[in-house]
């Protein structure tokens, strides 16, 4: 017994020993003028050729030999490498202020001594610097970051103008939209033609669409993460911009100075209060008043406070709406009918946060979110008689989704060649699948009837845990290997799933990064939509006892390269399958009164594909390449006769060229072209005369009857634009104006819309069926004026 206790006293000694030869450097690294945290900075130690990144939260560690000064190089796109000499006797806390390359030069951006591309172990992921968000040709000028994203290979668009992301074969529901870490579940503004996110007030976006980390789950295709400014924590500043359909305003200050700082932005349409005198004026000269317009409108608010080195707070909150209304009344003398109408949909989320550092190694995120998405319809129809009695029927249709959640996250580096991320979550959701109010009141015969008809609303359970390494094995070979274990409880039925998630690089000669990975993937709730334009009145369903779950599995391979000091080119080859998608039976609608799950069917897909991507982030000259060519089929048991099918939103061909040139201090220009192959849709191959017949013979009449080939079997015409823009700045002191004066679709494609069948008479009357095309935006100028301060 003796003789063990000595051993294991030896052991303890010995492992002390060893512990007491690292020492640990750790903090934050921020922004030196306005504090903002800096996230994914590089932090590099050339003695051993090793180094960590900042996380989320700005929070760096990094654990090396004793010694007695050590040498850490910093880097970060946008902002003045550093070199810091640090005490290397003792583990000690340290934050480190960056100087925005701002400062010293207003021409353009620089970067030096950044990571490389080639070094990371994540592939699949892109990240766009948000000012060159901010300098891309915009539809009416409104700067749209899910738009900017649709320019990158394996993202694109849904159709003309839409803001809808649709990532390597998946549906918007598959991707995992993140604002300041809680879930968004309507991403669009005036049916998908605008995005609810207001560039003003964004710090940092990145996408990715493959190679998931195991603390990523919940959806198959994608993870779009959004990160909020923090605010200025030294000075107050603002952004005011007025554009042709809005303006916006953001305010950011400190309110105790180093300590407590705020954001707030908003934003809102207008045309509806331009037109409004106008609409009034018709409505009084056909001899009613009333009143008919559309608005939408964002609200963001974050206010975050340090309470010590190692404990901070943030709390933040956004709101967006979209509202369609029309009401009319009759003025004249007499009994008055009236109409009351309306449609809205809408966004709440908040996130209240907060930040611990346990150990100089180990850092922890406890988050409580909130999500809700609402969809409200009302129509009203009644008559106001003289003595002020009424008679009054009423239908609305209520929909929506609604989570509370909760979080603790956990990153754990014990030496730079480990960062170890674990944690857990569950989220509640409470789903609304669509109720009808039905109410009629008639001062006439004294009928007083409300009525619910519908779905009852349905409760359910998500939650998961995750462990994942970024370990490097060695200098060549670095992986990335993780579980993702996730639960699904609702009604009776309870579900669990275990993802593994790996990547990989292993470093070839001259500098060229090969990159592999997999992932497995599970998703518990759904978006019932139709294959057309992105209406809000597509519903968020769970997985039930008959609904399984959808999964998926990617695969992917790719080299990655990193050429001087600014261009970056990544090629990848991917392989994705799907299975339990849904997608409505033929035949079956929104607006019906039976079980949902009655009106849906299942099946699988898969996509495939290529892409290419060449990104120089930094210079006077920026900007990207991007060309993806991909297969994307679908197949239900119920569509199609059960055979295979392209995916309406499966293209061929997909390429964007961005470019942005900084002619001086005072003017940048910029331009996006971008070229697809058309989308896949449904028409008839036939058309013949049939006669109909009552069922005694007593009467028939001759009609037509259309037959219908495979399903998307026909393809819309290419889509190809051209977006032009130019930035002139003045910058005065404290304030700095902007004028951006540009073009959408600068040469006037007529580019497709929808297609339909229609009837033409020549000029010997004979009748010719024609397939006719409808072009939704010719060249539309934009212009915008901006004043930060």
């Amino acid at each position: 017994m003796l003789k063990k206790s000595i051993i294991l006293y030896i052991i303890i000694l010995f492992c002390h020993l060893l512990a007491a030869q690292k020492v640990t450097i750790s903090g934050y690294i921020e922004d030196e003028s306005s504090g903002e945290k800096l996230i994914g900075c590089n932090i590099y130690h050339p003695s051993t050729q090793s180094g960590t990144v900042s996380n989320t939260f700005g929070f760096y560690s990094i654990t090396l030999d004793r010694d007695d000064v050590i040498l850490l190089e910093i880097s970060y796109i946008g902002y003045s490498a550093q070199s810091i000499n640090i005490s290397g006797q003792v583990s000690l806390s340290y934050n480190i202020k960056m100087k925005s390359e701002a400062v010293f030069d207003e021409i353009e951006i620089t970067a030096t001594k950044d990571k490389k591309i080639e070094t990371e172990t994540q592939m699949s992921m892109i990240d766009v610097p948000i000012l060159q968000i901010k300098k891309i040709p915009a539809l009416m000028g409104e700067t749209d970051v899910l738009k900017a994203l649709q320019l990158l290979p394996g993202v694109q668009s849904g159709g003309e103008g839409q803001a809808g992301l649709y990532v390597r074969g998946g549906s918007p529901d598959q991707n995992l939209i993140l604002l300041d870490g809680v879930p968004v579940y309507n991403a669009n503004h005036l049916f998908g033609f605008f995005s609810v996110f207001n560039a003003e007030a964004i710090k940092d976006v990145t996408l990715i669409k493959g190679g998931f980390p195991a603390r990523y789950g919940g959806r198959l295709s994608s993870v779009l993460e959004i990160n909020l400014k923090d605010g200025h924590q030294q000075e107050f500043h603002g952004d005011v911009s007025i554009g042709l359909v809005g303006s916006k305003l953001t305010l950011e200050g400190p309110i105790n100075k180093g300590k407590t700082s705020f954001l707030v932005s908003g934003r809102r349409t207008y045309i509806d209060l331009l037109a409004k005198p106008f609409i009034k004026q018709s409505f009084k000269d056909s001899g009613s008043e009333g009143d008919t317009g559309y608005y939408f409108y964002d609200l963001n608010a974050k206010v975050n406070h340090t309470f010590s080195q190692r404990d901070r707070i943030y709390l933040s909150v956004y709101g967006g709406n979209d509202k369609f209304y029309f009401n009319q009344k009759d003025t004249e003398f007499g009994n008055k009918d009236f109409t009351d109408n309306g449609l809205g949909w809408g966004n709440l989320t908040g996130a209240l946060r907060w930040n611990h550092v346990i150990h100089d190694k180990l850092f922890m995120n406890t988050t409580l979110t909130y999500s809700k998405y609402n969809l409200n319809t009302a129509i009203s129809l009644g008559t106001e008689y003289e003595d002020k009695s009424t008679d009054l029927i009423s239908l609305g249709y209520l929909s929506g989704i609604r989570d509370y959640a909760a979080k603790i996250d956990f990153d754990y580096v014990p030496s730079p060649r480990h960062f170890i991320r674990f944690g857990t979550n569950v989220i509640f959701h409470e789903f609304n699948p669509g109720q009808f109010n039905l109410e009629q009141i008639s001062a006439t015969n004294g009928i007083n009837f409300k009525q619910t008809l519908g779905q009852p609303i349905k409760n359910a359970t998500e939650m998961a845990m995750y462990v994942e390494d970024d370990f490097e094995i060695t200098k060549k070979l670095k992986v990335n290997v993780g579980l993702h274990l996730s639960g699904f409880s609702v009604d009776d039925a309870f579900y669990t799933s275990l993802q593994p998630r790996f990547s990989a690089r292993y470093l070839l000669p001259k500098g060229i990064g090969l990159k592999a990975s997999f992932a497995t993937m599970r998703q518990f709730i759904n978006l019932l939509s139709f294959e057309g334009i992105g209406l809000p009145t597509d519903l968020w369903l769970p997985t039930t006892a008959r609904v399984k779950p959808q999964e998926s599995w990617q695969a992917a391979i790719g080299v990655a390269k990193t050429f001087g000091k600014d261009y970056e080119i990544s090629v990848e080859a991917y392989y994705k399958r799907m299975n339990n998608l849904i997608a409505y039976k033929d035949g079956s609608g929104l607006f019906e009164l039976s079980d949902w799950q009655d009106r849906i069917t299942q099946g699988k897909g898969e996509a495939y594909g290529f892409e290419f991507f060449l990104q120089k982030k930094t210079g006077k000259l920026s900007g990207w390449i991007g060309y993806t060519l991909a297969w994307n089929n679908r197949q239900f048991s119920d569509l199609n006769e059960g055979r295979a099918f392209p995916y309406r939103y499966d293209r061929r061909h997909d390429l964007s060229i961005v470019a942005i040139y900084e002619l001086s201090k005072k003017i940048n220009v910029s331009s996006t072209w971008v070229y697809g192959t058309g989308n896949a849709v449904t028409l008839p191959k036939s058309r013949y005369g049939a006669i109909v017949s009552g069922e005694n013979l007593d009467y028939s009449y001759l009609t037509n009857v259309e037959q219908y080939g495979d399903r998307n079997s026909y393809r819309m015409n290419a889509y190809h634009r051209l977006d032009i823009g130019i930035n002139f700045i003045k910058t005065r002191k404290n304030r700095t104006r902007t004028w951006s004066i540009g073009a959408y679709n600068a040469y006037a494609n007529n580019n497709p819309f929808f297609v339909y069948f229609d009837t033409d008479y020549l000029d010997t009357g004979v009748e010719k069926r024609v397939l006719k095309q409808v072009s939704l935006f010719p060249l539309i100028p934009y212009v915008t004026y901006s004043l930060k301060f």
